[in-house]
């Protein structure tokens, strides 16, 4: 596998200069490593795989088969835009799999994070295999891996979908270019690239999706409050010039309720918690502190337009303690 562990010496990349060279670096090892063969890539329209997949472009062409996986968990519009951005404009080699059932019945009553987690990514994989074999060629599989994942797998403190957990008979190699970069570096790196601004400095978005903001089992109604609420959530931050500016914003609607009151009758509804922090490496994690009067509105708006939520709430924990997401 190429770049295995990040150099103890490897200089931060922060300018297109330092951005530059690591790309032509990365072509060269991917063209050896890769040869003549196609790649299979999965391609989820977040930050790292897109920058994975302009890499392997630049390095091998159309032997890439880019595969996005609406597994039922992605944000609000995320898979039409995924095909608009990738097929519509960079005319990728693009495969599209609606498994949305298949992952959903799967998790069926799965309260345990990191069950959900195994599940998810053991999908993902039997999902590429599927497609693999309808293809001739196909020797490697790219993902998205950053340094993050790999350093936090080992501490234990969660698995990660990309970073290790492959079945004993799988055929692929791994290919990861961007295994050894924190997350700022990849934006750098993409920048670099040519990737346009609203994929480069788009949020990040976990592998397991919405899943992981839905704690316990997940529903199709609970998983739907999340989706729309988050979609409110991002809209707002557009609109109050939040966008690209704060790191990473997203809701979370836990496996509990609690009593409210509408039209002068009780509810037994969810809450919904909204998260906002700032990083550059994902080790640390700062809390954005919002206005209270864009608090306020979005208050209003997931409890008057989100049904099965009744109260909102405002995480400001910071990282150390409590990691990015719930699970």
């Amino acid at each position: 596998m190429v770049n295995e562990r990040r150099p103890d010496d490897m200089k931060r990349i922060t300018t297109p200069e330092l951005a530059k060279a690591y790309i032509d670096e990365q072509i060269e090892l991917l063209r050896q490593q890769v040869g003549d063969k196609k790649v299979l890539l999965a391609l989820s329209g977040g930050v790292d795989s897109s920058v994975v997949a302009a890499l392997l472009i630049k390095a091998v062409g159309d032997q890439l088969v880019c595969v996005h996986v609406n597994h039922g968990l992605l944000r609000k519009g995320e898979p039409e835009q995924v095909i608009e951005v990738f097929q519509n404009q960079m005319k990728a080699n693009l495969v599209y799999v609606d498994a949305t059932d298949r992952f959903l019945d799967k998790l069926a009553g799965v309260t345990d994070p990191e069950t959900k987690r195994k599940i998810i990514g053991g999908e993902f994989i039997e999902v590429f295999a599927e497609e693999a074999r309808k293809l001739d060629g196909i020797e490697f599989l790219a993902q998205g891996t950053i340094w993050p994942d790999i350093l936090e797998s080992e501490a234990g403190i969660k698995a990660h979908h990309n970073a290790g957990g492959l079945p004993d008979d799988m055929k692929f190699e791994l290919v990861e270019p961007v295994r050894i970069l924190f997350k700022d570096e990849v934006r750098v790196v993409g920048k670099e690239l040519g990737l346009p601004d609203n994929m480069v400095f788009r949020q990040p978005f976990p592998g397991p999706g919405l899943g992981v903001r839905c704690p316990g089992a997940i529903t199709r109604d609970r998983l739907e409050a999340v989706r729309e609420s988050d979609a409110i959530l991002r809209e707002e931050f557009a609109k109050n010039g939040l966008e690209g500016k704060v790191w990473q914003y997203f809701t979370v609607v836990p496996d509990f309720k609690s009593t409210g009151v509408k039209d002068g009758k009780r509810t037994f509804d969810w809450p919904c918690i909204i998260r906002a922090i700032n990083t550059t490496d994902v080790m640390e994690v700062t809390v954005e502190h919002l206005s209270d009067v864009l608090i306020d509105h979005l208050v209003n708006r997931i409890i008057t337009e989100v049904p099965g939520i009744n109260r909102v709430l405002f995480d400001y924990t910071p990282k150390p303690p409590a990691t990015v997401e719930y699970e």
